[in-house]
Order: C-alpha cells, then structure tokens, then sequence
C-alpha cells in the first residue's frame, strides 16, 4: 500500500525536496489561470535536466578523456594478455594506474555521476507518480472528494470495485481503515468513466464528486484527450503517441552521443551499439506500462537530453585535451585507487579489462 509521499530513506528526502520544486511551478502556472499537471511536468523535467547539467558535462568530459587514453590501456592489456601469473598482473595494474594518473582521472571517475543521479531519478519518479503527495493544491481538490464519502456505507468497497476494474498495477485494495492520503493514492488514477460509477455509487456525495472529478479531470488533461494519470496499455488509442516519441526521442538522443569505434580490442562499443537499440525499446515498454505522466517526463527527458548532446559534442569537439588533463591533474589522484578499483585479470585478460573504460564513460 502507498504512503502517499515516499518514506524511503534519500530517494524519499530528494522526493520532497524535488516536490516543492513541482509545487512552486503548479503555484506560478495557477497564477496565471494555469492548471495543468501535464504542462507542470515538462517545466518540471527541463528544470531538473538543468540543475543536473554540471554533473553531465563533466560525465562527457571524462568520456573524451577516456576515448583518448583507451588505445594506451587496450596496448598494456595486450602486453600481459597470456600472463596470468600474479606478479605480471600487479605489474599490468601498476602500467594501468599510470596511464590514468597521466591523465588526471581514475576509473571510477564516470561512476560517481552515475551513482549520484540515480536516487535523483529514482525521486522523481515518486513525485510524479503521486502528484496529489507533492502539490497541495492538488490533493485538497482530492481532499473534498474523500471528506464528501467519509462514513458513507460501502464507500471503500465501492472505490476498491472501481479501481479493481482499471486493471492497473498501481491501484491495490483499500483495507476498511485505509487512510484518506491512501484513498487518494487510488483516486488519483480513476478515469471520467471511473468517476461516474463513484458518483453513482454513493448518491449522497453525487454532486461533491462531480465538481472536483471534473476539476480533477481538467487538471490532468494533458493534450488531445490524453490524461497524465491514465496508462497508455497495449491497446491502440492517442496514448500510444507518449510511448512511441519516447522511444524516437531515446533513439535519436544515443545516436548523438560519441560512439566508442567497433574493434576487437573495444567489446564495449559492441555493447553501446546494442544499447543504442535497447534503450528506445525499452523506453517504449516502460512508458506503454506506466502513467502517461511518467511517459510525457520521458519523452521531454529524452528530448532535453538529444538536444542537451548535441550541444555538448560541439563545445567537446573544440574542447582543448590537454586543458582538460590539466584541470583534472588539479584533483589529486589516490594511489590506493589502482589497488581498490582495478582487479587483477582471471584467466586470459577476462573481459579484455573494459569495465575500466565503461566505468569513465
């Protein structure tokens, strides 16, 4: 069962701190007679792409510095490819380490990025999974909803028959004492079609759930009839535009990043080359599966992010090397890193040692 906002320890304390950045953007757009949470998120997901701007230019940084000093890596692997002893492998270690302290950076330089965005990512996907959680103005409209059907008879059974018929994997059973925060968490992903049963259901709160299900309804129409809490699903219907500009967008935003050249020595660029046809279909699942307001952060995410490369590859193609080195060379480098992040090879030069390379990308 939901608990409206996320309590998970980091990813739940960025969640609300992402939350008020929705709120202040629903609070600016309703100042000027807006309310739409679709419009909301993609000002949203632009701003957040922004904050996280640095962290990308310097995960590109050390990918051009990475392409640069690969060939000096992929020549020391050669070198003790049929060595399997322990002291030849210290010794590819120790040419290894040398080559990134050459060049100012470690192998776990790439990483860090990737470890600091993904409870970032992992927040914004709660926040904009429950809206009603994050923007008050949104849950009181579901407020007046839930204060209408408090102690009306068979209220929650009915909302628990509702929602069983949405067949959505986001809509659990409400237990008999569920809470008013956990009644909105199912609420929150009724239809018009949804709405009107509830209404029927309990003729008592008939007109209170009429005025805020349209007001609801309003606020969650997006484009072209396509409601942000609603789940594209298999079924062909305007939803599947979401799903299907997600995936070109996931597309078309791998081809613009610099692609690894495809060798024997380089089995990485093999993998980014079948990434490059994954992640679109894989973007294209999730957003068939998930609410479309999910779906409308991917694609603009994805879009950002085409656009955010392209941009990027032109200042890295002009960006001078060895200023990069040099800035970098600023930062000490540990010598305990070699010992700690790069591990003797297994058997006969096991996975070519590419995870080093993969890790600073």
């Amino acid at each position: 069962m939901l608990l409206t906002q996320s309590t998970t320890p980091i990813i739940g304390w960025i969640a609300t701190l992402l939350g008020y950045v929705m709120e202040f953007i629903f609070y600016c757009l309703n100042f000027i007679g807006i309310q739409n949470i679709g419009l909301c998120i993609i000002i949203f997901t632009i701003i957040v792409r922004l904050l996280m701007l640095p962290l990308t230019i310097k995960q590109q940084k050390f990918a051009k510095i990475s392409q640069v000093m690969q060939p000096e890596i992929n020549k020391i692997q050669r070198k003790y490819r049929n060595k399997t002893d322990q002291a030849s492998m210290m010794k590819q270690n120790e040419e290894i380490q040398k080559v990134y302290e050459k060049y100012g950076t470690n192998p776990t330089g790439g990483c860090l990025q990737l470890v600091i965005q993904m409870p970032i990512f992992l927040a914004l996907y709660q926040v904009i999974r429950k809206i009603p959680a994050y923007i008050p103005q949104v849950k009181a409209v579901y407020m007046q909803v839930v204060t209408a059907i408090a102690g009306q008879a068979g209220a929650i059974d009915a909302i628990n028959k509702i929602g069983k018929g949405l067949k959505s994997s986001y809509v659990t059973s409400l237990a008999s004492d569920a809470t008013k925060n956990q009644i909105i968490d199912t609420l929150n992903y009724f239809n018009a079609d949804a709405w009107h049963k509830l209404a029927k259901a309990i003729p008592s709160a008939a007109d209170v759930i009429n005025t805020s299900s349209t007001h609801i309804i309003g606020m969650n129409d997006f484009f072209a009839g396509i409601n942000v809490s609603q789940t594209p699903g298999f079924h062909p219907s305007i939803y599947w535009l979401i799903p299907i500009l997600a995936a070109l967008f996931q597309y078309l935003s791998a081809k613009t990043m610099k692609q690894p050249e495809l060798d024997g020595n380089n089995p990485a660029a093999g993998m980014t080359k079948s990434m490059t046809v994954m992640m679109p279909l894989m973007s294209l699942y999730f957003c068939l599966v998930t609410p479309a307001g999910l779906g409308i952060y991917w694609v603009t995410s994805a879009l950002f992010q085409c656009l955010q490369q392209v941009i990027i590859n032109k200042y890295m193609d002009n960006a001078d090397i060895d200023a990069l080195v040099a800035k970098n060379k600023e930062i000490p480098i540990k010598n305990s890193t070699a010992d700690k992040t790069i591990p003797p090879n297994k058997g006969k030069n096991e996975g070519n040692q590419e995870a080093i390379p993969n890790a600073v990308r």
